[in-house]
């Protein structure tokens, strides 16, 4: 298949970019200008441009089999909202309009189990057809809402829809830094050394990318997919990583009401020394909801299969160990930048 990528450059997307050509598909890639797109530059032809501009997107896609979007912005902050909805949002329904002008056979789309509406815990969450924004929390969430909603109003238009929903992703070749790999980081380099109450559902990266490509192979048309993996308490995330770098293991414990109620200045800090967050208001809400995701639809039907989260924990550290911290004197600290 001729297939083009947006948001080739995430840590999805590089990944899904990868698998693509290693499965033997042309791939082109959509890359914002100023990022760094040398990890994907074996295996695709690389297209500079931005999806909030829609006359370049309907030249851009002119001759594709398949569109995999999932250019896009994760936000847990309480920032950004205006940026949140033009991308997630305008973006979203301005490739969807560049894919049926060019009659192009099939769309991927790249939504978020944040865009499915949370069930009491207890009960575990399947596919849903109708999102609305009104049922879910956050900014991001509501973005991801309203863009799986209009994608699915635009299937009996002569294109081809597919969804999938990933939980929380995990796994080597974040070359953006995501949320996760600054926790990491921090443990590593001694600054985290406490812990929360919560948990959520983490799945591989490289899953989530396989899952994405069979989606567009053997999905069909019409139908959501969750991309889910396992079911893992922040304590036992920690442990994990202490275990399997030699470091103690965290035995302090915050207090739910503390942390959540110190949320908002934690926000505050980590815009002031430019860092990505770890805990904001809504990621603490997140981790103490239920995260229950059904993903036996996609492994019927797909042939989705998420690997021991022990093994995605191990690969991630050790990305982030190589291309994001250096050890000095027995300590580790952060690069620079990223090599």
């Amino acid at each position: 298949m001729k297939c083009f990528v947006t948001g080739a450059t995430g840590h999805i997307g590089n990944v899904l970019v990868r698998d693509l050509y290693a499965a033997g598909h042309d791939v082109t890639a959509l890359v914002l200008p100023k990022d760094n797109h040398k990890m994907i530059d074996p295996y695709a032809k690389i297209v500079v441009g931005n999806i909030l501009d829609s006359d370049f997107l309907y030249e851009c896609l002119k001759s594709f089999d398949i569109v995999f979007h999932l250019a896009g912005i994760v936000e847990i902050g309480s920032g950004k909202k205006k940026q949140l909805y033009a991308v997630n949002v305008q973006g979203t329904k301005n490739i969807v309009q560049a894919c049926l002008k060019n009659n192009i056979k099939r769309l991927v789309y790249t939504s978020s189990v944040h865009a499915i509406p949370e069930l009491k815990k207890g009960c575990t969450m399947c596919e849903v057809d109708d999102f609305d924004p009104r049922l879910v929390k956050g900014h991001y969430a509501k973005t991801k809402a309203i863009a799986t909603s209009y994608v699915f109003s635009q299937r009996n238009k002569g294109l081809e829809i597919v969804v999938v929903h990933p939980s929380g992703v995990i796994g080597p070749y974040d070359y953006q830094l995501s949320n996760v790999s600054q926790l990491f980081i921090d443990y590593l380099s001694g600054r985290l050394t406490a812990y929360l109450k919560g948990g959520y559902n983490f799945v591989d990266v490289r899953d989530v990318a396989r899952g994405i490509r069979l989606a567009g192979e053997k999905g069909k048309n019409g139908e959501c997919y969750i991309l889910s993996g396992h079911e893992i308490t922040v304590k036992e995330l920690l442990d994990l990583i202490a275990d399997y770098t030699g470091k103690k293991r965290i035995k302090t414990k915050l207090a739910y009401w503390f942390i959540l109620a110190m949320s908002y200045f934690a926000e505050l800090y980590y815009i002031t020394i430019k860092q990505k967050p770890l805990f904001t208001h809504y990621s603490i809400v997140v981790l103490n909801s239920n995260c229950a995701f059904n993903n036996l639809k996609a492994k019927s039907q797909l042939g989705f299969r998420a690997r021991p989260i022990a093994e995605s924990v191990k690969d991630a550290l050790n990305f982030s160990r190589e291309n994001y911290l250096e050890k000095i004197n027995g300590r580790y600290r952060r690069k620079l930048q990223i090599e």
